[in-house]
């Protein structure tokens, strides 16, 4: 996965993608490029609260389902506009079982690089469980998720992953900032980095949800909006 950018749409959300894709710093908000992926890593055997997002039928960003109707994914994945859609609970993105964002159903963050999307039917599956302050730390090795860019040499849209990988990274920062300023985890590449089409995705700690994919240079730095920060955010919209 390589974070350099966001990657809220490979083809269609130029900006989601810019905040994983172009080199940017991960402790300050970027406006041009912004997209991740993961590079090099390794791939998933099981994730049921994963969740694969398409704009208008493209494969776009990763993010998580942590409610039977809500999903949890970033701002800039959702920015562009179109019909979203989420393959949901298999490692493979082509499978899973599909979902509909509901009309009026986008809630984003005022200032964090965070957005819940209100699905069109309840999803009976395992939900990422939702970390709170104090579950990640600075010196943790954590571990990143997402179906992005697994190359550096060729338009990432080329190399999306079909099968979900995971890489580790360092934390070395947990009030940095995310792609809109907003309050965020950074880290530096363990095995592998986020890149175009990882944003949205998660930050696991001790196994639960500390981090939502926002930035990332793709070669080492990576900065994951820090949701334990914004958990009061989160359960005032999804109850959870």
């Amino acid at each position: 996965m390589s974070l350099a950018r966001n990657l809220a749409g490979v083809a269609g959300a130029v900006l989601a993608a810019a905040a994983f894709a172009a080199p940017a710093q991960a402790t300050e908000p970027q406006a041009q490029d912004v997209r991740p992926n993961i590079i090099d890593g390794r791939e998933v055997d099981s994730a049921p609260w994963a969740a694969r997002l398409f704009v208008d039928g493209q494969e776009n960003c990763t993010a998580t389902i942590i409610a039977p109707e809500w999903v949890l994914t970033a701002q800039h994945c959702v920015a562009g506009g179109g019909q979203l859609s989420f393959n949901i609970g298999d490692v493979d993105q082509t499978q899973g079982e599909h979902a509909e964002a509901k009309s009026g159903g986008v809630v984003v963050h005022d200032t964090a690089d965070l957005a819940l999307v209100n699905i069109d039917h309840a999803v009976q599956t395992e939900y990422a469980p939702l970390g709170s302050v104090g579950d990640v730390e600075v010196g943790d090795t954590v571990q990143t998720y997402g179906w992005g860019a697994t190359c550096t040499d060729k338009p990432e849209i080329e190399c999306q992953a079909q099968i979900l990988k995971v890489a580790d990274v360092d934390v070395t920062d947990i009030a940095c900032s995310d792609y809109r300023g907003g309050t965020a985890v950074c880290a530096t590449r363990g095995d592998g980095i986020p890149a175009g089409g990882d944003s949205g995705g998660p930050m696991f700690s001790g196994g639960v949800q500390v981090g939502v994919a926002s930035t990332s240079d793709r070669q080492s730095t990576t900065a994951y909006t820090n949701i334990t920060e914004y958990r009061d955010w989160i359960q005032s919209v999804a109850g959870v």
